[in-house]
């Protein structure tokens, strides 16, 4: 029985693109303690201290150890997805890293569950280029799960997530909808079921995504490029947005 939950992450996990009124964001980890709550009994407590932005050493550096020290029963870890996104990359740190979580989770009471991006490719520019460090990496870390017994959610490799439904507006971070298909395929993976209301398999009215135009590329790719080339990042200054166990509702 899973009675308490924390997560830690990027953008991804912090929920950015499954926008809510006042500015929040809610998000695929979200909807998992939402299943989690209803398939308990019992209160469960969840806590979210991913934060976007953060590249795969400053997740591990800085949430890691608060994440643990929280007790959970089970912790689900994402990161690598801004640094395959950069100029170059090395896939074998990535998993070395990864390799480090979980090693240092599974010394712990706590639970890992690693889980793989989805696949954003068919939507960016370079698109061709992010397939090819992302598949690389979602293979890596596979094999290195291997025989570990902890469960890899290979979202990258889900081909229905690939489609513009179930993006947002940005083309690189997951709608809703998106946000719900993920938190289904972490739900299955646990073996606890998935609330039929959040419609994850009725999406043939869902609306496909812009085409890129020259305002997508003024409104969200220039700006992204600005902060690369400064050495900014949407997270700058933001903290979790759930940085301790707190009952969900």
């Amino acid at each position: 029985m899973i009675r308490s939950y924390v997560a830690v992450g990027d953008s991804f996990t912090e929920g950015v693109g499954d926008d809510r009124p006042g500015g929040t964001v809610r998000g695929w980890a979200d909807f998992v303690a939402i299943g989690l709550q209803a398939a308990s009994a019992d209160s469960v407590g969840y806590a979210n201290l991913a934060i976007r932005g953060r590249k795969l050493g400053p997740i591990i550096d800085e949430q890691l150890e608060p994440a643990l020290a929280l007790g959970a029963d089970l912790l689900t870890f994402n990161g690598g997805g801004n640094d395959i996104m950069r100029p170059r990359v090395k896939i074998d740190w990535v998993v070395e890293r990864t390799m480090d979580l979980v090693d240092r989770t599974l010394a712990t009471e706590t639970r890992p569950v690693i889980l793989a991006g989805a696949n954003p490719s068919l939507q960016l520019p370079l698109g061709r280029v992010i397939r090819g460090r992302g598949d690389a990496l979602a293979d890596a870390v596979a094999d290195a799960l291997g025989g570990t017994g902890v469960l890899f959610v290979d979202n990258w490799h889900d081909e229905q997530l690939e489609a513009a439904r179930y993006w947002s507006a940005d083309k690189l971070h997951l709608n809703a909808l998106g946000h719900a298909r993920v938190a289904a395929n972490v739900l299955e993976a646990l073996e606890i079921p998935v609330p039929h209301e959040w419609g994850v398999d009725e999406v043939a009215d869902a609306a496909e995504g812009e085409r890129r135009t020259f305002t997508y590329y003024r409104t969200y790719v220039l700006p992204w490029i600005g902060r690369r080339l400064t050495g900014r990042s949407s997270g700058d200054g933001r903290v979790a947005k759930r940085p301790t166990l707190q009952p969900v509702s």
